[in-house]
């Protein structure tokens, strides 16, 4: 009897402190978690309610004050707050993996056996691929159409550079395009050879081809966002930064998460078109939990690749060539001026020296040098030593992708000589402007798993360890800071930070497990880590 009392006081006790725990919804414990707050805290533990962190701590305290439905042991693993890319192409990503893959090709040959290999399988109206680069290629020269023209031709042939910038067509393409070698392009570039069309499209005559491409089905579209987001979660992605999307993409974003069939957060960056600008500006930003538009994406300039980046002195491989901008200067002007009017911020695409400083002093001219306006820039990725302080002088944010350095370093010397090089991928330089420095990836450009860039911010390094010591190594960023980019930065440079982009009670539950810690192992080991699981799982 007296044995039974006390173990019924034993239960009651233990009923009774189980009752004082706090319920909640998951529990994740016996983790490394590094919280990324404003003093860099690493915890071991944390509780989530309703899609929210309600308590970070150690595994004690967490397991003694709160029950859980779920509990994850991390079994030691590294846990971070789930990663932004605070630049990339989420849509068109999903799009290309439709199309003919291109990426990596090592030459001509090689790209056209990939073609011929995507046209048996795939009878498609239009044949379209993505991903070559002719700077890998022998010669480093731009293809010319004629071999498309023999095996194509009935069916037009459009195929995008790696950095989008540029497209090699057929004569098919052309011929319903209408493009000739009469045809004059603002903006773009019409490559002529011997009085013939080569082909090769770059920038806004590029974007007239892809006029006449038939618009896809909205199930199609459907299909690229959930296969996007796959992907997306599969290297920890919880939000990307879709850097320009048309209104009818963002509705339907909208209308896939209001359903539950689409979960990744998109910072939607509006393409600066007129039925965009004459909307948005009416209706002003709209936010839900997991969209938020409240920017446009402008494109000052093209890519370095194809010579189409806009540089304040000729590409030194090439004399007579300087690049363009896209549009006219008082286009930017005007546009600066009407979304200074608005809360909207402006985003602009800069590769080269002259276009950096030429939206860096517009930019300045409506924001002055008080302000919380967060506009950017984005890829900053060569600029002049005298303009790198204007960043911090008006408080623009500068929104790069460390791998592109890494890909960029064989050829770049070549385009820019040693010197201008200088300013070129000086990620650290434009980080201690405002001490912030938001990171992306720029995909399908460049690789989607963030650890890439983490790895080639921090290393300078490409995926076989080139070049030793690393590309400008001075312009390294460090663990911590390269870890920033990707969360708590990319999180401020979306007007988000006070609800994602660190592990805090009240912040969104947005989590990735690594099966090995980043911030420990040797860089050389970092781009082989892998996703355990998250909060996107």
């Amino acid at each position: 009897m007296k044995l039974f009392k006390i173990s019924l006081i034993l239960f009651s006790l233990f009923f009774f402190s189980c009752s004082l725990r706090q319920k909640v919804d998951i529990i994740v414990h016996h983790s490394i978690v590094y919280t990324v707050d404003s003093s860099f805290k690493v915890a071991e533990a944390f509780a989530i309610k309703d899609g929210k962190f309600v308590a970070v701590g150690t595994n004690d305290d967490i397991l003694k004050y709160y029950s859980a439905t779920k509990t994850i042991d991390a079994l030691g693993k590294a846990v971070f707050p789930g990663l932004i890319d605070a630049h990339c192409h989420f849509y068109a990503y999903g799009k290309m993996k439709t199309e003919a893959d291109l990426v990596g090709c090592l030459s001509f040959k090689e790209m056209v056996d990939r073609l011929v290999a995507f046209s048996k399988i795939n009878k498609v109206k239009w044949i379209m691929g993505r991903g070559w680069d002719q700077n890998r290629w022998p010669g480093k020269e731009f293809p010319v159409k004629d071999t498309l023209d023999l095996l194509f031709p009935n069916t037009p042939v459009y195929l995008s550079r790696v950095d989008g910038h540029a497209a090699l067509v057929n004569q098919k393409a052309l011929d319903l395009t209408a493009i000739s070698v009469e045809t004059k392009v603002e903006g773009g570039n019409i490559i002529i050879k011997n009085g013939k069309l080569t082909g090769i499209l770059v920038d806004n005559a590029a974007d007239k081809a892809k006029k006449v491409i038939p618009a896809p089905t909205k199930e199609e579209m459907k299909q690229y966002l959930l296969k996007a987001q796959e992907d997306c979660f599969k290297v920890g992605l919880t939000t990307v930064d879709d850097a320009g999307l048309d209104k009818n993409i963002i509705d339907l974003i909208d209308e896939m998460q209001k359903q539950g069939e689409l979960k990744m957060r998109v910072y939607a960056m509006a393409s600066s078109t007129d039925e965009n600008l004459d909307y948005y500006l009416k209706h002003g930003p709209y936010k839900t939990e997991r969209l938020n538009v409240r920017s446009f994406k402008f494109y000052a300039d093209g890519a370095l690749g194809s010579r189409g980046a806009c540089l304040l002195k000729p590409y030194s491989d090439r004399p007579n060539e300087q690049g363009f901008l896209l549009s006219k200067p008082e286009y930017f002007r005007e546009m600066a001026k009407r979304i200074g009017n608005s809360s909207f911020q402006m985003n602009t695409h800069c590769i080269g020296d002259s276009a950096n400083r030429f939206i860096l002093n517009v930019y300045a001219s409506v924001l002055g040098k008080d302000n919380n306006r967060r506009w950017r820039i984005e890829h900053a990725q060569v600029v002049n030593q005298e303009d790198i302080v204007k960043f911090g002088l008006y408080h623009i944010l500068p929104s790069v992708q460390p791998t592109h350095a890494t890909s960029d370093m064989y050829w770049a010397k070549e385009r820019l000589g040693e010197e201008r090089l200088k300013g070129g991928y000086a990620y650290k330089q434009l980080m201690e402007q405002n001490n912030v420095l938001p990171t992306g990836s720029d995909f399908p450009v460049e690789s989607i798993n963030p650890l890439y860039g983490f790895y080639a911010a921090v290393a300078r390094q490409d995926s076989i360890g080139f070049p030793k010591g690393g590309f400008q190594p001075e312009n390294a960023l460090t663990r911590e800071e390269a870890l920033k980019g990707m969360t708590i930065w990319a999180a401020y440079a979306n007007f988000e930070e006070k609800e994602k982009g660190s592990i805090e009670p009240g912040k969104l539950a947005d989590y990735v497990i690594l099966d090995k810690d980043i911030m420990k192992i040797p860089l050389s080991e970092v781009r082989k880590v892998k996703v355990v699981s998250g909060s996107a799982f």
